[in-house]
């Protein structure tokens, strides 16, 4: 990708959200990067020597739709618009759903849902104005099939992709694209909360455990060059995700087997 455009990302101080800003920096693009923890965002800021006449710094908490008016305000005003939104930011507290408190359903939903929803409102008249843009939404393979044990995450995440779908199709008349990109589990300070939770087995199911840089080569070099409406990845386990979703009694048959490799790997990590 060669042209410059301006990212407005949420989520930078660690994770996916952190090593996607390192890369845009390195790329030669202006970045307003954010997150809820302005310190740490700051600190790494400072460590990496993010350029400041490249890179904005800006706390933001996703959940409060006047903190996100400003940040876009103040980063279109110092970038003249935001090109690509980047809804990076999540949260995630495994439970069974009878143990479920109230906190961690307004944590989870405010976050995952009303934050990307929030941001896409923010940016998206000026967009519609040009005729041009583009957001990508981060959601999980929890968004392909229900997950049993982070069961809140998981719906939370099929939120996210249903309604970045929907939006994909009201906004193609209007110039403006929309994608959204199913990660398996992902090696970020999230992934590692879940270590000792028996109900998060099933995250550990997989094969293999990205990296936060498999996502970011996914957004930067197919996301962004082909707008696909999804990206799931790995492919192969989206379309097993897929099939579960399609055949819930068949996904419930292989769960306790999925679930007993999940363990296992939980106790090698």
């Amino acid at each position: 990708m060669s042209d410059t455009r301006t990212f407005l990302v949420t989520g930078c101080a660690s994770g996916i959200g952190r090593a996607l800003a390192n890369a845009l920096v390195t790329r030669g693009h202006r970045v307003i990067a954010t997150d809820r923890d302005l310190t740490a965002l700051q600190d790494h800021a400072a460590s990496t020597r993010w350029p400041e006449t490249q890179v904005l710094v800006r706390k933001l908490d996703v959940t409060d739709p006047i903190e996100w008016d400003a940040v876009v305000a103040i980063g279109a005003k110092r970038f003249r618009g935001i090109d690509v939104l980047v809804n990076v930011a999540g949260y995630l507290m495994p439970g069974w759903v009878h143990e479920v408190e109230e906190e961690e359903v307004h944590s989870t939903f405010d976050v995952n849902v009303k934050g990307v929803v929030f941001g896409m409102r923010a940016v998206l008249p000026a967009m519609i104005e040009r005729r041009a843009g583009h957001i990508i939404n981060v959601a999980s393979l929890a968004a392909l099939a229900p997950i049993a044990g982070i069961g809140l995450y998981s719906a939370s995440k099929y939120a996210v992709r249903g309604y970045s779908l929907a939006a994909a199709q009201e906004l193609k008349p209007l110039g403006v694209k929309v994608t959204v990109v199913c990660p398996d589990a992902v090696r970020t300070p999230m992934l590692e909360m879940q270590r000792d939770y028996e109900q998060a087995a099933m995250t550990f199911s997989g094969p293999r455990v990205l990296e936060p840089e498999d996502v970011v080569r996914a957004i930067l070099d197919d996301a962004l060059v082909r707008a696909p409406l999804e990206l799931w990845l790995p492919s192969h386990r989206g379309l097993l995700a897929r099939f579960a979703d399609l055949m819930p009694r068949a996904a419930q048959a292989i769960e306790p087997i999925l679930r007993k490799r999940g363990r296992s790997r939980q106790r090698d990590l």
